[in-house]
């Protein structure tokens, strides 16, 4: 398994007892996933399936951040110099990291303490975390919140089209983490697992058990407006979800998330808007292979440009020049044609 010195210091391996610690390394930036650490994780992640004496992969990020997702900065720098097939090629091997990670024959276990897809909320493409997978341990760090800026995986409940951002109580509550732990106690969980030198889910569930409680919601969290969302996020257009949207915001004028949700619809693409419900709808009833297949195809003509330049004008307002001012093309939802959104997600 050759690597570059570039893929071992960005993800560091420790081989401790039958387990494997595999860490993001890219803490300045957030642990965003470079093409030399997906190509480093895919490696990584195929070798150990292929090692008898491996029972149990950890992964969990340095610094302040599990990961911010992928590097979709160094992709839209890419596409502004005429290059967007890099970004293909990227997608095409961390998509297939998806896949191997979502169907692994060994246990992983996720330490998501800190930052997961910060930075994402406005921007065109929705890319499923892989890292998201198995056993996912949500922290709580010194009282604060631990989890923030949760983007398509918050698609099973809270809608991926806001950008809901979640804490780890909600993580929890929400199915997106299984296991809620202290993070000043995640360094002796670490150990205990190691310890239990087991393959057994249900061995390695228990151990994280021992360590693990049922977190409380705040009184604001956007879990308890399952009812609103429910109801609202079921129509079957962004126009409609947005006017249910408006109704229950004069029905509850006091509702400050309401209003900020109708706000975060508004204030992002329209394209993205149409292309992410239409992904969200579709992707409901496909398995993973479908399902990545056909995202792989719609975030290659969404990077072409095909229908607009939205995501790399969002890359733009967001990551690079950072004037938080996007200017979508159209810049109005009514504006985006159904017959733009199928040439963005060809069958």
């Amino acid at each position: 398994m050759a690597s570059t010195s570039e893929e071992t210091d960005q993800v560091l391996v420790e081989e401790k007892s039958s387990a494997r610690i595999i860490t993001l390394n890219r803490p300045k930036q957030l642990n965003a996933l470079s093409a030399a650490m997906v190509s480093r994780l895919l490696d990584l992640f195929l070798a150990c399936a292929e090692d008898s004496s491996i029972k149990l992969i950890i992964l969990k990020g340095n610094g302040r951040a599990f990961s911010a997702g992928a590097d979709v900065a160094a992709v839209a720098r890419n596409i502004n110099q005429g290059n967007w097939k890099s970004g293909a090629d990227y997608f095409a091997k961390e998509f297939t990291m998806n896949y191997v990670m979502a169907t692994y024959n060994k246990p992983q276990v996720s330490f998501l303490n800190g930052i997961v897809m910060e930075e994402a909320q406005v921007l065109l493409y929705m890319v499923n975390s892989p890292l998201l997978r198995r056993i996912r341990v949500v922290a709580l760090s010194s009282g604060k919140d631990g989890m923030r800026d949760v983007l398509s995986e918050t698609k099973r409940r809270i809608s991926g089209l806001t950008g809901a951002r979640l804490d780890g109580a909600e993580m929890f509550k929400c199915g997106l983490a299984t296991h809620f732990v202290q993070s000043e106690r995640l360094t002796s969980l670490e150990e205990a697992l190691v310890k239990a030198d087991s393959s057994d889910p249900v061995v390695i569930s228990s151990v994280i058990g021992e360590f693990s409680q049922i977190p409380n919601l705040k009184d604001n969290s956007a879990y308890h407006k399952m009812d609103i969302i429910n109801k609202c996020f079921s129509r079957g257009t962004i126009e409609e979800i947005i006017a249910a949207l408006e109704e229950e915001e004069a029905a509850h004028k006091d509702d400050d998330w309401i209003s900020s949700t109708i706000q975060s619809l508004k204030k992002a693409s329209p394209t993205s808007l149409k292309i992410s419900l239409r992904s969200i709808r579709e992707g409901r009833q496909e398995g993973i292979d479908k399902c990545l297949v056909r995202e792989f195809r719609m975030v290659c003509h969404v990077m072409r440009g095909d229908v607009s330049k939205d995501f790399v004008e969002g890359c733009r307002a967001i990551l690079l020049d950072k004037d938080k001012n996007p200017k979508w093309v159209p810049s109005k939802i009514e504006s985006v044609s159904d017959q733009m959104v199928d040439r963005t997600s060809p069958k």
